[in-house]
């Protein structure tokens, strides 16, 4: 059993580096831009590309998984039987296309449900976070040390600045006293560089109304595997195959949320 995931590990890793240098390379080229649900929901050519070429390496070397996606190459998925890939090719497209930094590829291997593989790759500061069940997180082939508790005073959030205001998701409220109790407040614009971060003890928390499991799938095996926890905002398990508020934190920062800022 351990000598298949180092199979899979080992190709995961080398398709996630050719994924990173195509990526590169496109830099230099026009971009096709198009919005997806909303305006601001941005696709590039780049973005199916890149999701084609792991598609198309898997199914070729590991005929039996399957794969669930954002940019619609993946199978028809309601169930997590056997093995099934979570990718986001580029995770933080809105950076992509304009800032051509802070962005990622986002990737989960889960088996019966349960993540083995987690990694979360930042393409132009060539960053591999990546975890493997039981063997902990690693940065670049460095251990990454278990994450300590720490209370809410002294952590940096990770909360995109529209939940700190009046909108249609949640009650803001509790959050503006969190910011305003926390260390400090970040948002780096891709929830999969964000949970890495929480993982590798950069960001103590994160926290989003709503993600896909493209968005979290990777990074959430990296916090986990670090000894972190990642729930809902009322503090369930997520849902693999649907939407998710996700809480993703350090011990004693995850629960001091829940419990004086969320009331669960």
């Amino acid at each position: 059993m351990a000598e298949k995931w180092e199979e899979i590990d080992r190709y995961a890793r080398q398709w996630i580096d050719e994924a990173g240098k195509r990526i590169r390379a496109s830099f230099a080229k026009q971009l096709t831009v198009e919005a997806k649900e909303n305006p601001n929901d941005l696709v590039t050519n780049v973005d199916r590309a890149i999701e084609q070429f792991f598609a198309e390496h898997i199914r070729r070397q590991f005929p039996s998984h399957r794969l669930l996606g954002e940019e619609g190459f993946g199978d028809r998925i309601d169930a997590l039987d056997g093995v099934v890939w979570v990718i986001d090719p580029i995770d933080g497209t809105m950076n992509f296309v304009h800032q051509r930094r802070h962005f990622a590829v986002s990737i989960g291997i889960f088996e019966d449900g349960i993540g083995q593989l987690g990694y979360v790759y930042d393409v132009v500061f060539d960053e591999l976070y990546a975890a493997q069940k039981g063997r902990g997180v690693f940065l670049n082939g460095e251990p990454l040390g278990l994450l300590q508790p720490a209370p809410v005073t002294e952590s940096i959030i990770a909360i995109n600045g529209t939940w700190l205001m009046e909108n249609k998701r949640l009650d803001h409220r509790p959050l503006m006293r969190l910011a305003k109790e926390a260390r400090g407040t970040r948002s780096y614009g891709s929830a999969a560089l964000e949970l890495a971060y929480v993982a590798a003890g950069r960001l103590d928390a994160y926290i989003s109304p709503r993600l896909s499991p493209w968005d979290f799938a990777g990074g959430m095996i990296l916090i986990e595997e670090a000894g972190g926890m990642v729930t809902t905002l009322d503090g369930k398990p997520l849902d693999l195959l649907g939407r998710n508020s996700v809480l993703a934190a350090k011990p004693g920062v995850h629960e001091e949320i829940l419990r004086r800022y969320l009331h669960y």
